[in-house]
């Protein structure tokens, strides 16, 4: 997909702030530092437009991306280990909950993982809760680049055992530095939301 308009819209506290014109909303959930950020700059071929950190933590907020006139890409706060207190943290638990659970508009979910690591209890957790509670969910196995060609299917192995995904839940290798996968991604992406086609859609 060709990406001609890409743009900040919003950091949202609640769903009063929430766009409201009805787009197709892609939601990437992760723990911090786990690459949202950076995939949603390769994915619209932007270097700075998502804000990326080293501080674990640094999304606290929905930060909502507006990209042609297509679909929203929406940043999740990261969970698992923050720079914030625990209290923070439980209110990100439910913020988050409530949007996925209640947004009409969100028509899929990227969970990313790190393919360097096996999953975390935490990243366990939330597929687990995912697919509970039957979300449209496709797993995204982040810094591909990091880890030798050759191994990548040993790493996803690891990976959907310990998440024990089944041979249909989908699965897209990616990097954010090469762009490995970043086509395969596009497609999934399309199907789901809706998107129309390349006279549309500019490609």
């Amino acid at each position: 997909m060709k990406v001609k308009q890409a743009e900040f819209v919003i950091s949202a506290v609640g769903p009063a702030q929430y766009p409201q014109d009805a787009l197709p909303e892609i939601a990437l959930a992760g723990r911090s530092n786990v690459g949202k950020s950076s995939l949603i700059n390769r994915m619209i071929d932007r270097k700075n437009l998502a804000r990326t950190s080293s501080k674990p933590g640094k999304t606290q907020t929905l930060n909502y991306y507006k990209i042609n006139q297509d679909l929203y890409f929406v940043d999740l706060p990261g969970y698992g280990y923050a720079q914030v207190s625990k209290s923070m943290r439980a209110v990100w638990g439910k913020f988050i909950e409530q949007y996925i659970l209640e947004r009409e508009h969100l028509k899929l979910l990227l969970h990313l993982i790190d393919l360097r690591h096996p999953p975390t209890k935490d990243d366990q957790a939330m597929f687990e809760w995912l697919k509970y509670n039957e979300l449209p969910v496709c797993v995204v196995t982040t810094k591909a680049d990091k880890v030798p060609k050759g191994k990548w299917q040993k790493h996803v192995k690891i990976i959907r055992e310990a998440l024990r995904m089944d041979k249909t839940d989908e699965l897209v290798l990616f990097s954010s530095e090469t762009g490995q996968g970043k086509d395969e991604l596009w497609s999934i992406i399309k199907q789901y939301g809706e998107i129309p086609g390349p006279e549309s859609a500019g490609e």
